[in-house]
């Protein structure tokens, strides 16, 4: 009997963290600007592991957060989304058209000397904390609908919790570092061109969405 209690104990956890996964894995693989940064940074290979670890690990908080129940608490300071859309839309404007800026006026972006990357290491780091933490659709994702949904798992919620948290850190992981992968493919400059294109695309729509949401 006791046996069998811990089989269905075992499944009952398995399936809550399983079902974090997928549920954490289904929000983040959604075309979206931090996603877009991380595949732009893995093809330069230029700090690339810091920015995944700060996307990891800045989702890793949030889903924390939600999971513990900030999210009911957070509701009540609704001001405090819109200040972030409004900075996080002008920031993702502003960012979008820099890219613009490198399609129409193209520097060699995939033939920068070492000094050169390695001077904009800080820039990476600095450009992926914004686009975390100012994307008020992070915290929707992780923090609200996350944390709801680990709570219908009762005392399993934070095995839900880990299950995201793995999600996301595989994901990030095989974004940035898989898309070394594409590297061949952008020997050019005017394939440099096309990928400034769709990521200046992405960060200028989803900016004005930010904005016009707040």
């Amino acid at each position: 009997m006791g046996r069998v209690r811990s089989v269905d104990a075992m499944t009952s956890t398995f399936t809550a963290g399983a079902a974090g996964f997928g549920t954490g894995l289904s929000l983040i693989v959604a075309i979206g600007a931090q996603n877009a940064f991380v595949l732009r940074q893995g093809i330069r290979r230029q700090a690339v592991l810091a920015v995944v670890a700060i996307c990891a690990l800045s989702d890793a908080a949030l889903i924390a957060l939600g999971v513990g129940g900030v999210g009911a608490v957070v509701v009540k300071w609704p001001a405090a989304l819109t200040v972030v859309g409004w900075v996080g839309g002008a920031f993702l404007l502003v960012y979008g058209a820099l890219a613009a800026r490198r399609v129409l006026r193209p520097g060699g972006d995939a033939l920068r000397t070492e000094g050169e990357a390695a001077g904009s290491v800080r820039r990476a780091v600095l450009t992926c904390l914004a686009m975390t933490w100012l994307n008020p659709h992070v915290y929707l994702d992780t923090v609200f609908l996350l944390g709801s949904v680990a709570a219908d798992h009762g005392e399993l919620r934070w095995t839900f919790g880990l299950g995201a948290v793995l999600a996301s850190l595989c994901w990030f992981t095989a974004l940035g570092f898989g898309a070394r992968m594409l590297g061949r493919f952008l020997a050019k400059p005017a394939a440099w061109r096309v990928l400034d294109g769709l990521v200046a695309a992405t960060m200028i729509v989803l900016g004005a969405v930010l904005i016009v949401g707040s």
